[in-house]
């Protein structure tokens, strides 16, 4: 558990340029809006949360505790640039959280900072001690997992969407973090790509152990088996989760995988039949329940026919978590069948 977290959190987005490097401070605003003041960057910066944009100092008199760095780029590093506006946010008394893989203590400069001020540096991205390997056997309860066809485009917000509407209808259900966002958005949860390659499958267990039947597991995905980076994790949840459920989630309008543009993001039929195909190989009962497609970038009435054609030519529920409506509706139900 993150008792230590403090809140509420102040969102700092660096000097960062893409928006979907932003996942972390977007998760945070979208899913935990009480928690969260204001954002602090740098002036390269062009993504915004549209929250107030705040100095450290006015963070602190408006009620922050923590700056959390909002952000998930690719190896998980601290820019040098950064460090003078985080020691900052030290001085001013907010605690660093941090989802980022290199730990805020090996940075020098933000370590002798802390020490300075009294203040708490937090890791999130920090595995439980002693994952046992997985052992492949049948547990009891019901599990979903989201996949996808590619990185930052859905997964979480879905696990967190279909866990609110299996609770808004009654049912037992959990969300179970695998990533930093979704650990600082629930509470608890497991960094499941600082785990050790050869203990995914066995975190996956820990994660989601047997439960009451009735009780349902709905596991937030983690990159993607076709992404040429990170299919190792996204393959250890899938075997580890043993889902019953699938749910593919997709952006529509993204033809490259992202950070790897050279490879194209698979067909969701492919999609779909691939992730059955492995995860037959730890539940051979596992069922596609339909697709989160991201339809951001669109309008509604663009929304609702893509939804529509897609539907028809899967042949399966299709949704817009985010948008929600009676598509996806049909989705949740699809799920619980």
């Amino acid at each position: 558990m993150l008792t230590r977290i403090a809140r509420p959190y102040l969102l700092f987005l660096g000097d960062i340029t893409e928006p979907r490097f932003a996942k972390t401070a977007f998760g945070l605003r979208d899913w935990a809006p009480e928690a969260c003041v204001g954002e602090l960057a740098l002036p390269a910066a062009t993504v915004s949360t549209d929250l107030p944009r705040l100095t450290p100092a006015q963070a602190w008199e408006k009620g922050a505790r923590s700056v959390v760095i909002g952000i998930a780029n690719r190896g998980g590093v601290l820019a040098p640039e950064w460090i003078p506006l985080l020691v900052q946010c030290l001085q001013a008394g907010l605690d660093i959280v941090s989802g980022m893989h290199v730990r805020l203590a090996q940075h020098a400069e933000i370590k002798a900072a802390a020490e300075r001020f009294g203040r708490n540096l937090v890791d999130v991205r920090v595995p439980p001690a002693l994952i046992p390997i997985a052992s492949g056997r049948k547990r009891t309860g019901k599990r979903l997992l989201t996949v996808g066809t590619d990185c930052a485009l859905g997964k979480k917000y879905t696990a967190l969407a279909l866990t609110r509407a299996m609770r808004s209808r009654g049912i037992d259900a959990d969300f179970r973090a695998t990533g930093q966002t979704g650990i600082l958005i629930a509470g608890d949860g497991i960094p499941i790509d600082a785990v050790v390659a050869d203990f995914v499958a066995g975190a996956a267990e820990m994660l989601t152990p047997s439960a009451a039947p009735t009780h349902w597991d709905v596991v937030e995905g983690q990159g993607s088996v076709f992404h040429p980076s990170y299919s190792g994790v996204s393959l250890g949840l899938l075997h580890g989760t043993q889902p019953d459920v699938i749910v593919v989630c997709h952006e529509l309008g993204r033809e490259r995988v992202m950070g790897s543009e050279h490879y194209a993001v698979p067909s969701l039929p492919d999609t779909i039949d691939l992730h059955l195909r492995l995860a037959r190989r730890t539940n051979p009962d596992v069922r596609c329940a339909g697709v989160s497609l991201n339809t951001a970038a669109l309008d509604r009435d663009a929304a609702e026919a893509a939804l529509a054609t897609h539907a028809e030519r899967l042949r399966l529920p299709v949704a817009d978590p985010i948008r929600g409506g009676p598509a996806f509706d049909r989705l949740v139900e699809a799920c619980l069948a």
